[in-house]
């Protein structure tokens, strides 16, 4: 089947999701209902036995279409975006993110989501989002989890974006490759599940969730109520997003 906005193929028990939208990956929602399309297709493949997504261009990701974040497009949004994790979450073999370049907001995201992220040494990743007068659901949900609350705060509160060698020493990435060689070092870190069983890992991947006893959604519900029903009520996170599609400086009114 093709694909306007993504790549997708499945080959020696690997399921391979590639971002495709020049030139830096902006997640549309059309985009976002490919991705999801793929996931579901996927989730009964037995055979199945690592998830990996990558891009094409000038970088990974540089994060979700504030243009369809507004007005009566925000919750269609939200429910197309959080579709992705909802799925993801439900994929019981592990999944690898291969990202390069910048790596902002829902693309952040989107890897740091994944069980473990491959990075080239170009990377710039972070939640910018506070900046336009929003925050990042998915990051508020799992980033205490990853890196603890504290670095969690700083970096959600303060929209700053880190380098390749920093993600890796909070935790946010596995491994720092250069740019040129993310191509066979990711096929690399791949390798070893590939040789194992697909039922085994199935299995210790549940047993890991079951140890963490860290549900997405009863967390990630009460995340979308607040982002939904206060914040994206608020003057200030309307302008916000204006001024940043306007390209100039929001005025606050912190109300």
């Amino acid at each position: 089947m093709g694909y306007e906005f993504v790549e997708a193929g499945m080959q020696d028990g690997l399921g391979t999701i590639t971002l495709n939208r020049p030139p830096v990956n902006i997640l549309n929602i059309a985009m976002m209902e490919e991705i999801n399309g793929i996931l579901k297709e996927w989730q009964g493949e037995r055979d199945l036995k690592a998830l990996l997504i990558d891009a094409k261009g000038k970088c990974f990701s540089a994060g979700v279409d504030v243009g369809e974040h507004m007005g009566d497009l925000a919750p269609k949004m939200i429910e197309v975006f959080h579709g992705m994790f909802r799925l993801l979450d439900g994929f019981d073999i592990p999944t690898v993110a291969s990202a390069y370049s910048s790596c902002l907001g829902g693309g952040c995201e989107l890897a740091v989501f994944c069980d473990m992220v491959i990075a080239a040494d170009d990377l710039k990743i972070g939640q910018p989002e506070i900046q336009v007068g929003v925050f990042p659901p998915i990051a508020v949900q799992i980033f205490p989890r990853i890196i603890g609350r504290k670095a969690a705060t700083e970096l959600i509160l303060s929209g700053k974006v880190i380098g390749a060698e920093e993600a890796l020493r909070l935790g946010l990435v596995n491994k720092v490759v250069p740019r040129d060689d993310l191509g066979t070092e990711t096929a690399a870190f791949l390798k070893p599940f590939l040789k194992m069983s697909a039922e085994v890992l199935r299995k210790t991947k549940k047993a890991i969730s079951a140890g963490l006893r860290d549900d997405l959604e009863p967390s990630l519900k009460p995340i979308e109520e607040i982002y939904l029903g206060e914040l994206m009520k608020t003057e200030d996170a309307q302008e916000g997003l204006k001024a940043f599609l306007e390209k100039r400086k929001p005025e606050w009114k912190n109300r």
